[in-house]
């Protein structure tokens, strides 16, 4: 089928999640970068341009230019979609008018910076008809399709208990204050949002938990820190869950737990059984039994499911993980859009995140903050 055709807002020289997606684009073939808007300065968007292989007439100053003059071109040779790969607060307006103007939106999460754009933002993307994806990049990693299709089948029994931890240490210091860009954005709420480490990194626990389980959580109780000198937002959080089946969880994420890197891990337990998985050993998936011995599963053998199959794509042994999670999601993301374009009716739950699990996300982190304010009082979702 046709390859598609890639537009990218942000990601310019020295950005390090416009590279991420750039390679997990380009790792199935299926997709190519065709021009962008990388950054609010033209010299910089023309300079990154450059070093990426795009002409100067495909480096736009803004993402208002590039969406217009894409548009119109003909449909041979316009990008095909746009993805967002900028701070939080830059996320809602290139992705609205984008959508308005036809083209499909990948954004990175969480999703906007706030929860009102959310809700607008899933108006908008039911009256265009398009396609929206949101890279929670952990839903593609083999092992975590595993644990959810055991959880699907009914393996592990009915779900009682979920744990789930995200455990970094780079902002143990304030790093903010050397002129780390990554840091700097990230404790700006006017960039950010109303949640630090709860936006970064919490909203990847919150949705793993609700993809891997099938099961949202219906209420919280949280109680958020601001632990660096000066920190507006919070840079860890500990979080009591309740969830819609009558499961019990917890979730504790940070970003001054000194001397963790990605330290992320969920653990789920059934009636029949339970499973582990952590992210730095992303190729495992322990399963212990009510009544039979434990189990460790990998992608490619030890009676792995089916399922996991489409979603290997290396021998035995050697680990796919963080690139390989964000390929995931556009590779499907682009199968997506390879069958509309062919004619073929959208798919009613597509294999990726969407605008949906979006404001998912902005509505955990707005419940977690309420709750967290009001003394940690349990806060409906």
């Amino acid at each position: 089928m046709t390859r598609l055709k890639m537009g990218m807002v942000g990601g310019g020289i020295g950005s390090f999640i416009g590279d991420v997606h750039r390679k997990a684009a380009s790792i199935d073939g299926l997709i190519d970068l065709v021009c962008g808007a990388f950054s609010s300065s033209e010299e910089k968007s023309i300079a990154s341009a450059k070093t990426l292989g795009i002409s100067k007439q495909r480096a736009y100053a803004s993402y208002e230019e590039m969406i217009k003059e894409e548009a119109k071109l003909p449909e041979e040779e316009r990008m095909d979609f746009v993805a967002i790969v900028t701070p939080n607060h830059m996320h809602f307006p290139p992705a609205k008018m984008a959508l308005e103007h036809g083209f499909h939106v990948i954004c990175d999460k969480p999703m906007t910076l706030t929860l009102d754009e959310a809700i607008e933002l899933e108006k908008i993307v039911h009256i265009s008809g398009k396609v929206f994806a949101l890279t929670h990049n952990y839903t593609g990693y083999p092992m975590v399709k595993q644990a959810k299709a055991m959880i699907a089948k009914g393996d592990l029994g009915t779900i009682r208990k979920i744990n789930i931890q995200y455990l970094q240490g780079w902002l143990a210091t304030s790093v903010e204050k050397t002129g780390q860009k990554q840091a700097a954005w990230r404790v700006d709420p006017k960039k950010s949002g109303i949640g630090g480490a709860l936006g970064d990194i919490g909203t990847h626990a919150e949705n793993l938990a609700e993809y891997i389980s099938g099961i949202k959580i219906e209420e919280l109780a949280a109680d958020l820190s601001a632990f660096g000198d000066g920190r507006i937002l919070d840079d860890d959080g500990n979080v009591l869950l309740r969830f819609e089946n009558g499961a019990k969880g917890t979730m504790t994420f940070s970003q001054i737990a000194t001397g963790e890197e990605n330290n992320l891990g969920i653990r789920i337990y059934g009636t029949k059984g339970s499973v582990a998985w952590y992210q730095e050993n992303p190729n495992e998936l322990v399963v212990r039994w009510l009544n039979k011995p434990k189990q460790v599963f990998t992608p490619a053998g030890n009676g792995g499911y089916p399922e996991v199959s489409e979603y290997v794509r290396i021998p035995a042994g050697h680990p796919e993980g963080y690139l390989e999670g964000f390929a995931t999601i556009y590779r499907s993301f682009a199968r997506e859009l390879q069958k509309i374009n062919a004619g073929g009716t959208p798919s009613k739950q597509p294999d990726f995140p969407t605008v949906k699990d979006g404001v998912r996300g902005m509505k955990f982190i707005y419940a977690t903050v309420e709750s967290s304010k009001n003394n940690t009082t349990w806060t409906k979702i």
